[in-house]
């Protein structure tokens, strides 16, 4: 559950202006967007997989999360303007551990949002050629 909350929580603030902004159908699309995310993370390596589990532990328990992110704030609770400040913080520090779970939260919610062919019309993105 705190996992669900922890990627609900980054998708609202990486995806802001791209989220539907009726929050029902804000609210559904999110969970879409989380059965992608689940999708994609089940098909990465094992490796990766366990260490991605790992970060997710360490990410749901406060003291990992203030550690990390800085966020003093559950996921749940946290409003998207404390979620963005803490990835902004990540991304701008000095330590490469707090850069790289910036990168692997960012990346992730961009890969499984964007994989949908529904979100490409935000972009103007037509879908790929036919080869």
């Amino acid at each position: 559950m705190e996992a669900r909350q922890l990627w609900s929580a980054i998708a609202r603030a990486v995806l802001e202006g791209v989220l539907p902004a009726d929050k029902q159908v804000q609210a559904l699309a999110l969970e879409h967007h989380l059965g992608r995310l689940e999708t994609a993370i089940q098909g990465l390596a094992p490796a990766t997989r366990a260490e991605l589990s790992e970060l997710m532990s360490v990410l749901g328990m406060a003291p990992g999360r203030l550690a990390l992110t800085g966020l003093s704030t559950s996921w749940g609770e946290a409003t998207v303007p404390e979620v963005q400040a803490s990835l902004q913080a990540m991304r701008l520090s000095n330590s490469q551990t707090r850069q790289q779970v910036y990168h692997a939260l960012r990346d992730l919610t961009n890969a499984a949002w964007f994989s949908d062919a529904g979100s490409w019309v935000a972009l103007g993105y037509p879908g790929p050629r036919p080869v």
